[in-house]
């Protein structure tokens, strides 16, 4: 293709000759012979600077109850009146069983590890405030044993409770000659846990690092090319992790091992598709122009504005979460608003900086050069979109059905919370320790009650406290080690007949409640871990009702933005909102029969939502933006095919790789994390194979022009965009 130069020497892009404005500003400077070089010197000293404050991350992370649970609720309120009379502590439950009868040596044994415990300092434990031993009430002689040993939460966390618990068991695992020794309770569960998320960077990190260059591999077929995006998007999760550690610790951000994980996912899920669809649109331009900087400049000025409008939905959607009561929830929103703003400038700097500067054999073996036919042309998606054609309103009716009955699976969603033995993919100490626990000693011991009321009321509270159902009768007591009064206020523990995780125990704490707030002068609240389960289920619930539909508003507007039309954002939100249904019923379907799962975290609806409408979105808009550039030129039939024909196979590749970063959720041993990775995976795909690619595509060659009602280019003759003159029919095309 010939190129008309300026005097000046600097190549006219066709796009020029034809009377279309071409790339100024950031586009020219980001890939100019020079500026490119200056691009890559900032980031190098940047990643020089950031990179000990993102090794930080881990240290900053806030993984106490109060960073999981809604800030205004009760038991939040309970939480930080009990540090007034004991530090914030997780009791440990050490519980000791024989089936046949506790032996005398047993016994013995028992007493011993008491008293090795109470010497226990280390690691935040308590062990001058160990309660027991404890037997089995029978008449026949006890069968189970318990200790319960308080540990110190504010000395070092997560981190610090697994050392104390790995203590503790240490003492205990002497040759007990068949005795049965298990650590449970808040305590075991809380160690478990840490171990279940010990080195989840490290573990995301490379699990998703694999996903990328496998993916990137099949659709490149390119070994040299796979460098520069997994550069470009480990260079961004540094600084994204840099800025959310100092985010942390000068703006009080919380961040937990959750969030922490997620960014982990998004930077590279996110960042990786907005490389895919650059190098596309690049490869593209390179057949049409011998000069890359300018061939680079071209393409950032028509992909950009699509990949800046798609991680503009997902950053502000996720800012959206800051509305939720639940902690953990609003504190994701900051998090992974800053890891997609740091993933966009990295793809939309650095890496087209490095791709210019390497020259065009990066995408060695399959070198794109001037001239050279254009792929897409007769490819597999430009085979479905002519047959697509044929019957447009029938492929998309059909379509439909197909995913509202995948939506059924919905009736099997239990959203209501798992208990602490339905949290692990597994089956640690802690889930065993609970199971021998409950044979032998009332179900809510080691997990109490916790009542925090005026002082004055005192012995009005705890007599009524001890007539709550549910509360075994005579357990109100002020626990070991804390002043009976202190600043007005007192102090109660009671001990739950049911399991502390169940619903039965649940319903005892709104009876407590009903009868506790009833006493006249007792300003008594209740809280405890049974508590904390209850109102974060409630919040969760609260969050999805007012941020579903918030976000969909959000994705609504700017859609109609970047689109210029209102029927077709709307078009695109039912489908995205029917393809979360679907999603979300498979899931539910997949859970049960498949995995074996008994339930879904209270936050599982919302996660995934967010991240399928937020990412979800992503392919209708480069899909659509990219229709609209091309329907300008050709009406809306032509351009639909020749949209979906020349983005088809990127789009397709970048959900890949969103489904696959996310589906490595699935390698941490938690039932939270496995369900909104596979979640979240099979809706991209989902929505990338089906609802994108057929029935987007056929509900738009359906209503042809009408989609973009009320723009300009809602007629049979409608004109080009305002701001661009119309192409003559015998003039080239550009940017298709």
């Amino acid at each position: 293709m010939r190129i008309a130069e300026h005097s000046s020497g600097d190549a006219l892009d066709e796009a020029e000759v034809a009377g279309v404005k071409a790339p100024r500003g950031w586009a020219v400077l980001v890939c100019g012979r020079r500026g490119k070089w200056v691009v890559v010197a900032l980031w190098l000293v940047l990643l020089v600077a950031v990179a000990p404050l993102a090794q930080k991350l881990t240290d900053a992370q806030q993984n106490d109850s109060s960073s999981w649970l809604p800030g205004g609720a009760e038991s939040t309120q309970v939480l930080e009146l009990q540090k007034r009379f004991l530090p914030d502590t997780a009791p440990a439950v050490v519980v000791y069983a024989r089936p046949g009868g506790l032996t005398d040596a047993d016994r013995a044994t028992v007493r011993q590890d008491a008293e090795r415990i109470r010497e226990m300092t280390a690691h935040g434990v308590f062990g001058d405030r160990t309660v027991g031993p404890v037997y089995e009430k029978r008449a026949a002689g006890p069968r189970g044993a318990q200790l319960i040993v308080p540990i110190d939460m504010d000395e070092g966390g997560w981190t610090g409770l697994a050392d104390a618990v790995a203590g503790i068991r240490a003492v205990t695992a002497d040759d007990t000659g068949g005795l049965e020794v298990h650590i449970t309770g808040p305590g075991g569960f809380a160690a478990d846990s840490a171990e279940a998320f010990e080195g989840i960077d490290g573990t995301l990190l490379y699990s998703a690092l694999a996903v990328v260059v496998v993916i990137l591999l099949l659709t490149y077929r390119s070994v040299t090319l796979i460098l520069l995006p997994v550069v470009s998007v480990v260079g961004a999760l540094f600084t994204a992790q840099a800025a959310v550690y100092l985010l942390a610790e000068h703006a009080d951000l919380v961040v937990n091992a959750q969030s922490a994980g997620i960014l982990t996912v998004l930077v590279f899920g996110a960042g990786t598709d907005y490389a895919l669809l650059l190098v596309a649109r690049y490869r593209e331009e390179l057949r049409r122009h011998e000069d890359r900087h300018e061939a680079m400049a071209l393409a950032l000025h028509r992909a950009g504005p699509a990949i800046v409008a798609s991680a503009a939905t997902v950053a502000v959607s996720m800012l959206c979460l800051l509305a939720a009561e639940m902690n953990s929830t609003s504190g994701l929103g900051p998090v992974a608003a800053v890891g997609i703003a740091i993933g966009l400038a990295a793809m939309l700097t650095l890496f087209p900086a490095l791709l210019v500067i390497v020259g065009r054999w990066v995408f060695w073996p399959a070198v794109p050069h001037v001239g050279s036919a254009e792929p897409t042309r007769g490819g597999l998606w430009s085979r479905v979109g002519r047959r697509i054609d044929r019957r447009p309103r029938a492929v998309w009716v059909g379509t439909a059905a197909a995913l509202a009955a995948l939506s059924l699976g919905l009736i099997t969603l239990e959203a209501a919370g798992l208990s602490n033995a339905e949290s692990f993919t597994g089956t640690p100490d802690s889930v065993t320790g609970q199971q021998v626990e409950a044979r032998y000693f009332p179900a809510g011991s080691g997990q109490p009650l916790v009542v925090i009321a005026d002082a004055g009321a005192a012995g009005q509270v705890k007599a009524a406290l001890d007539g709550v159902e549910g509360v075994a009768p005579g357990s109100a007591v002020v626990p070991k080690g804390a002043p009976a009064q202190r600043d007005g206020l007192v102090h109660l523990e009671a001990t739950l007949t049911d399991p502390a995780d169940s619903q039965a125990a649940k319903d005892t704490v709104d009876r407590a409640r009903e009868t506790l707030h009833a006493l006249p002068g007792a300003d008594a609240r209740v809280g405890g871990g049974t508590a904390a389960q209850l109102d974060a289920g409630r919040a969760a619930a609260r969050d999805n009702r007012l941020l579903i539909p918030m976000i969909l508003v959000v994705v609504l507007v700017i859609l109609g933005i970047l689109l210029r039309a209102l029927t077709a954002p709307l078009v695109l939100i039912a489908t995205v909102v029917l393809s979360f249904a679907a999603a979300l019923g498979v899931s539910a379907l997949a859970f049960r029969h498949v995995f074996g799962f008994q339930g879904e975290d209270t936050a599982f609806p919302l996660f995934v939502f967010v991240f399928l409408v937020a990412l979800g979105i992503d392919y209708n808009i480069f899909l659509m933006t990219r229709i609209r550039e091309e329907s300008a030129l050709s009406g809306t039939r032509e351009g639909t095919l020749t949209g979906l024909a020349a983005t088809g196979g990127v789009i397709t590749s970048a959900g890949l790789v969103l489904a696959g970063t996310f589906a490595a959720l699935a390698t941490l041993p938690v039932v939270g994390f496995a369900e909104i990775g596979f979640a979240v995976a099979f809706g991209v795909l989902l929505d990338t194979l089906v609802v994108r690619s057929v029935l987007v595509t056929a509900i738009t060659l359906d209503m042809r022009h009408r989609v973009w009602w009320p723009s300009l280019l809602d007629g049979p003759h409608a004109p080009a965009p305002p701001g661009e003159e119309q192409v003559a029919p015998d003039a080239p095309r550009v940017g298709t």
